[in-house]
Parts: C-alpha cells; sequence; structure tokens
C-alpha cells in the first residue's frame, strides 16, 4: 500500500510540476534567441537525466542561468556552436565540482551577493521583456531596450494581450494558483484570444516533436581559453542554484541529499541538454517543491513529469506555435519580479553598511555592466570588508609583568639596564587583513629586552601573517630584544615549524603557556643581573 500512495503521490507531483514548468520553459527558451524548443527540451532531456542519477529534484531551465545565457549570447553575438561549447564547458566543470569538497564551500558566498545577484537578474528580465511585451524586438541591453521603447511603435494589439497576462500572472488569488499555476492560466487565455481576435502580434515560430539535432563544441585551444570564463559563470551559478533547491527538497522530505551527487548529476544532464542545442539549466526550487507538494517522494517524478512535457509537444504542438511572445514576455516579467530578494529589500534600511555596498554594487554591475564580473567583483569586496572587520577586531594587548620577588631588582634593572618584561597577547585572527595592522604597532613595543608574543587562537596563519610575524620578530631581534613565544594549539606549532619560524626564535623560546614563558625571563633577568654584579 505504501509503494502504490508513493507510485500516486509521484504521479501528482509530475503533474504538477511539469504544469508548472511548461510556460517557463518556453519562456526561457524564447528569451535567450534559442528558441521555445531549447527551453522545452532541455526540461525534458535534463530532469530526466539528472532525475534518475541525482534524485527527486525537478531540473530544467531557471531565470538566473538563462539570463546568464541571454546576455552571454546578446553582447558577444555568440552563435550556436559557440553557444554550445560554453555549456558543454560548463558542465564538465560542474562534474568536476561535484568531485571536490567546493560543494561545500558554495554555502559561504555571502548572502548580499547572491541578493544583489538575485536582484539583477531579476530587473535585468523584467527590462529585457518589456520590449517583446509591446510588440517590439527584443534588446540587447537594458539601456537600448529603454531608447526603444520610446522611439519605435507600439504593437496594440500586443500591449493588449501583455496587459491581460500581467494582470492574470499578478492578481490570480493564491488559492487558484496552487491548484492551477497562473503562468499556464495566462498562457492558455492569451493564446485563446490571440487567435480568436485574429491579432497580428509574432508568436513562436516553431516547435515540433522532432528530436533536436546534436550539435559538437568547438574544441580548439583559443575557443576553450576565451569560454572557460563564461563556463566557470554558468556552472558557479547553475551548482549554487541546485544546492539550494536540494536544502528546500531537504527540509520538505526530511532527507539528505548528497550535494556532491546534486552537482554531478546536474553536470551530467547538462552535457546531454548542451550537445542537443537545449538551454543550460539546473534545479529548480520552485517545480521541485511544487511536486514534493503534492506528493511527490523519489526519483520517479523526475520521469513522469518529462513524460508529460513529452505528451505536450506531441499532441498541442500545433497549439503552441499560436503562444504570442508578449504572453510569453508577460510570464516573464512575473518570473523576474518573483527572483527580486522582497525579503531583503523589506529590512534593507537595518542591513549593515558593508552588506549594502556589496549588494549595491553587485547590483548595478549585474544591470548595466557584466553578470559575470558582477559575481566576481561582489565576493571580492565582500571578502576585502570581511577581511577589514576581522582585522579591526584584533589587537595588541599588553602587560608589563610585575612581581613581589623581584620588585626591588626589576627597579635596579629599570634604573641600571632599563630592563623589562612585557607580554603581547595578539587576540583575534592573525591572518593577511590584520598583519599588517600588528607590525605597525610592535613599533610602540620597543625597548623591552624581553617580549613575549602570546598567540592564543587557534586558527592555522595564512602566509602573509606568517611573514609579517617573521617581520616583527627580526625587528625585535634588531633591537636586541630577546622573543618568547606562547603557542597552545599543536597545527599551529606544527606550521611555525615547517615555515621556520621556530628556528629563527629558537626551540627555548617556545613555550605552551605563559607562566612558563615569564618565569623563564625572569630566571634570566635575575641570571644576567648577577653575573653583571659579580663582574
Amino acid at each position: 500500500m505504501k509503494i502504490l500512495n508513493k507510485i500516486r503521490g509521484d504521479f501528482l507531483g509530475g503533474i504538477v510540476s511539469s504544469i508548472v514548468a511548461l510556460p517557463q520553459a518556453l519562456a526561457f527558451g524564447v528569451a535567450t534567441g534559442l528558441g521555445a524548443g531549447a527551453g522545452i527540451w532541455s526540461a525534458i532531456i535534463l530532469c530526466f537525466i539528472a532525475g534518475i542519477i541525482g534524485g527527486p529534484l525537478v531540473s530544467g531551465p531557471t531565470g538566473p542561468v538563462t539570463i546568464i545565457l541571454t546576455s552571454m549570447i546578446l553582447t558577444n553575438s555568440f552563435g550556436l556552436q559557440m553557444v554550445v561549447t560554453v555549456m558543454v564547458l560548463a558542465a564538465i566543470c560542474q562534474v568536476i565540482i561535484g568531485l571536490t569538497p567546493l560543494p561545500g564551500i558554495v554555502k559561504y558566498v555571502p548572502y548580499p551577493v547572491i541578493s544583489g545577484f538575485m536582484n539583477g537578474v531579476g530587473v535585468l528580465l523584467i527590462f529585457l521583456q518589456l520590449n517583446p511585451l509591446v510588440g517590439q524586438a527584443g534588446a540587447a541591453s537594458p539601456i537600448e531596450g529603454v531608447k526603444t521603447l520610446f522611439t519605435s511603435p507600439i504593437n496594440q494589439s500586443a500591449l493588449m494581450l501583455g496587459i491581460i497576462t500581467l494582470l492574470i500572472v499578478f492578481l490570480t488569488p493564491k488559492k487558484i494558483n496552487r491548484i492551477f499555476p497562473s503562468q499556464i492560466i495566462a498562457l492558455i487565455i492569451g493564446t485563446i484570444i490571440s487567435v480568436k481576435i485574429g491579432a497580428d502580434v509574432a508568436r513562436i515560430s516553431e516547435i515540433s516533436f522532432k528530436f533536436p539535432d546534436f550539435t559538437l563544441p568547438i574544441l580548439n585551444v583559443k575557443t576553450i581559453l576565451d569560454c572557460i570564463p563564461f563556463a566557470l559563470v554558468l556552472a558557479i551559478i547553475a551548482s549554487s542554484e541546485s544546492l539550494l533547491t536540494g536544502l528546500v527538497v531537504d527540509s520538505l522530505t526530511k532527507t539528505k541529499t548528497p550535494p556532491k551527487r546534486i552537482l554531478i548529476s546536474q553536470g551530467i544532464g547538462n552535457f546531454f541538454s548542451a550537445i542537443t542545442g537545449s538551454l543550460y539549466g539546473s534545479a529548480a526550487t520552485m517545480r521541485s517543491a511544487a511536486a514534493i507538494n503534492a506528493g511527490a517522494s523519489t526519483r520517479l517524478v523526475t520521469v513522469i513529469n518529462p513524460l508529460i512535457l513529452l505528451a505536450v509537444l506531441i499532441c498541442f504542438s500545433d497549439f503552441a506555435k499560436q503562444i504570442p511572445l508578449c504572453v510569453l514576455a508577460g510570464i516573464l516579467i512575473k518570473i523576474g519580479y518573483d527572483i527580486i530578494d522582497t525579503k531583503l529589500l523589506k529590512v534593507i534600511k537595518y542591513a549593515p553598511k558593508d552588506d549594502l555596498y556589496v549588494l549595491i554594487v553587485v547590483f548595478l554591475l549585474t544591470v548595466f555592466y557584466n553578470l559575470i564580473f558582477a559575481v566576481g567583483a561582489g565576493i571580492t569586496l565582500a571578502s576585502i570588508l570581511y577581511a577589514k572587520r576581522v582585522a579591526d577586531k584584533t589587537s595588541l594587548g599588553v602587560k608589563t609583568i610585575q612581581d613581589n620577588e623581584i620588585d626591588e631588582l626589576e627597579k635596579q634593572l629599570f634604573k641600571v639596564y632599563n630592563y623589562q618584561i612585557r607580554v603581547v597577547h595578539i587576540d583575534g585572527q592573525f591572518f593577511f587583513g590584520s598583519a599588517t595592522q600588528l607590525v605597525a604597532q610592535f613599533e610602540e613595543q620597543l625597548g623591552t629586552k624581553f617580549l613575549i608574543l602570546n598567540y592564543e587562537s587557534g586558527a592555522l596563519l595564512d602566509i602573509s601573517a606568517i611573514f609579517a610575524l617573521e617581520d616583527i620578530i627580526i625587528r625585535l631581534q634588531g633591537q636586541r630584544i630577546r622573543v618568547m613565544l606562547v603557542v597552545k594549539n599543536e597545527e599551529v606549532l606544527n606550521q611555525l615549524k615547517d615555515l621556520n619560524i621556530l628556528a629563527q626564535v629558537g626551540k627555548e623560546n617556545v613555550f605552551y603557556t605563559e607562566y612558563d614563558a615569564i618565569d623563564e625571563a625572569k630566571k634570566r633577568i635575575k641570571n644576567k643581573f648577577l653575573n653583571d654584579k659579580e663582574q
């Protein structure tokens, strides 16, 4: 009985998710310029292959991935074979990422970078669809699109159908939307109205049951090197979205899908999707969640979903050819709106300034310059600001050691030899961001004879911190100051040994506790004073 219930749930989940996927796949295919067929075949091929290998994640073309492809194609005037080359390389990169520990690192990409990128993608998607919404040709950039919007004639029929589509997708009650997605309602109603009134509008030119032709990538060194930057960004964005979908599905099903398996399955699925000239894609959160909520629980749902889409191609291809591009534009505008991170926008005035800087920079670069550069610049800026925050918290705590037993002795030492014992605590992370600041602060510590450096953190030092520490030791030793190290963490101690820092200090000057170092410094002071007194 349980097996039958699972099968029934997977069938329902496959039906629901295919209804959600159909209008999106068609719209994404048209948006890239590769055609509606490229979108629908991507939803079929990727969902089936990735699902069989990876698990119950409904995959296909998605907004962020499609907008990267669209931007890449329009900005660089890539032909089909060049696009296929980028997608094949991206698929290989995804598989390689899946074979490494990197899937666990993706979750550390700062939220402002993700939010800025998603907001930029949402706005970009909306602006690029304004021209098709009113019956004009698509533009390569938002600025060009706005100019064309006010200088080219508007198709009144397309504008009317576009407005009807927007009203349906934005105003359909949630209760109805849960049962029958507003996007499919808009697709059906908009197409029927356009046919009934004989509207003179651009439509999907061709979509058929015919399996797409295989397209081989360009495999020469120059082309591969040119395509690698685009492929890496495509792979990273698709991987991030797939891993996010995996987290959502795991939370709904109370299961654990290995991140590596998700990326490997997506990479293999995208490889076969790419060589057929279909769109690159990822695991889709909305479709996967819809399938799970309808009762899906196994990878059978990823077989049912593409079979239903295949049935649509066979039975309703004539209807699909009549779908107006302005209707698809209206659907994409709603998808763009849904991509925008409204959750963060509601609390943006309370966000830290550093996060706002990152978000704004990534957003502006995404919309007005280059999506690929935006992601890299955002991660770099966020890393620098984070390093600054941590470095600002890293400080030197200095104290002069006093002891009743040698109080009089120290007074004499201070008077005659100006001897002092000082302990310097390095509090916080000692790394490239804080190393330079600490080196400068050590100028103020000169004048003592025994200086104990107490590094209490268990974090390993990066190479910048290692060189900074060596610089500090050399400076102090140049002033005839005996440097003593207190290191409690064995890994840090081994690191200092391997990098020859301990040899610089001398093994006899390395201690496990601060008390041991202080006692040794006291003994050496006493011995030095007594020896000098005898002489």
